[in-house]
């Protein structure tokens, strides 16, 4: 069990970029930013590789936490003040539930989250976090827990203010993200929408007059999905991360020797999945050792492994030497595809089942508004409640609420 010592932590202040000064609400709450599983996140990007496009966006889980529990506060005090009846309890739970949403995350956050660990997603191992901390203080995290799986039945808008297309995670995303890319047009207005909700029946609502701010926040989503998030060049390094990942794994299970961190190794020679976390509690003792650090010092040392695979994929990540990276509405054709591959085989040397670590075809996607999903509702003077897509005359929220599907082609540059 890892323990924290108690300090003496009378109201703390964080300085924050975004929002200025962060006020820590109570002595429970810092101590388990202070724990050593929330510290962790100091030492996990925010945007995985996406400082490689754009360098300022170097800023971690850590901060997003702390922005996220910020906004909640207010968001709190705001539906309190409109009549809203939150508890004590059920205030330090919300809080608690937004600033641990995302302590599941490991390495690099969503670029290797299926594949350090089998069909477990951030989420579920954010449970497994959150369910640890309550046992060891005294189950002070139970209704937490509640609210973060979406059991606490009593008031849905809880949950949320935490989880849901306008939840406090993506409003504090967008901004942050925003800033620290310099990408100026993800900057929405997070105060005002937050200045606007309200509840209704238990469910979370916005008052009619936020519509446009509403509006202007989900093109906002749309843009950054395929402006940074989804940005051709980061996919294509994330993608390498991937398979040196796997190509790693794929060789530590084979018996051979490569340098990792011991937190590291455990995933690497072990096919670990959910059963792995709820029967022996050693596996998210030895996630929670696990962050970016370990993956770049081992990626580092990997350029000069014997295997040929391992050390090109990895000096090539490390140099920014990335790979080429073609984007389609339609799906490759597979003739076009082997003819990559074929190319990529004769330059490297590879055979058929090797070369799948140089050429990859894969499909992305992104839904910026999905109206089957906890719908974003407005409340109108007249108490009639609409949907946001419904209710707007923006015809730009229209393909918004579709899925768009786009084709990547990876592969390393050639003389064509």
């Amino acid at each position: 069990m890892v323990t924290i010592e108690n300090k003496s932590n009378k109201k703390k202040l964080f300085n924050d970029p975004v929002y200025g000064f962060i006020t820590i609400p109570n002595e429970f709450i810092y101590d388990i930013i202070e724990h050593p599983y929330f510290q962790r996140l100091r030492r996990i990007c925010q945007l995985g590789l996406t400082h490689l496009v754009y360098p300022g966006a170097l800023h971690t889980r850590f901060h997003h936490a702390l922005g996220s529990m910020h906004l909640m506060t207010h968001a709190v005090s705001i539906l309190k003040k409109k009549g809203a009846i939150i508890s004590e309890d059920e205030e330090n739970a919300v809080l608690l539930a937004i600033l641990l949403h995302d302590i599941g995350h490991g390495p690099f956050s969503h670029a290797l989250e299926y594949d350090l660990v089998n069909h477990v997603s951030h989420e579920k191992i954010s449970e497994y976090f959150i369910q640890a901390l309550s046992k060891e203080h005294q189950n002070k995290l139970d209704l937490c827990l509640q609210i973060f799986r979406n059991e606490y039945h009593q008031k849905p808008f809880l949950y949320q203010l935490v989880s849901s297309q306008l939840d406090m995670d993506r409003l504090d995303y967008l901004n942050r993200d925003s800033f620290y890319t310099g990408v100026t047009e993800g900057q929405i207005g997070a105060e005002r929408i937050i200045e606007m909700l309200n509840v209704v029946d238990g469910q979370l609502v916005l008052e009619e007059k936020a519509i446009y701010s509403v509006e202007k926040f989900l093109v906002t989503r749309r843009f950054m999905y395929w402006q940074v998030y989804l940005h051709k060049t980061v996919v294509s390094a994330e993608f390498m991360l991937i398979h040196i990942l796997r190509r790693a794994k794929e060789l530590v299970q084979q018996g051979k020797i490569l340098f990792a961190s011991p937190a590291l190794n455990y995933f690497l020679s072990k096919q670990i999945c959910e059963k792995d976390f709820e029967n022996n509690s050693k596996t998210l003792v030895e996630f929670s050792k696990l962050d970016d650090y370990d993956i770049t010092c081992s990626i580092k040392v990997w350029q000069e492994h014997e295997d040929k695979i391992l050390s090109l994929l990895s000096q090539k990540l490390i140099k920014r030497d990335l790979f080429k990276i073609i984007v389609s509405k339609e799906e490759f054709d597979t003739s076009f595809v082997n003819q990559i591959k074929d190319k990529v085989k004769k330059l490297f040397d590879l055979n058929d089942e090797e070369v799948n670590y140089f050429v990859y075809s894969e499909k992305l996607v992104n839904n910026a508004y999905n109206q089957n999903k906890q719908n974003i509702n407005l409340l109108f003077k007249n108490k009639e409640i609409k949907d946001v897509s419904l209710a707007s005359d923006n015809y730009n929220l229209n393909p918004i609420s579709s899925p768009v599907e786009k084709y990547c082609l990876c592969y390393p540059s050639f003389n064509e």
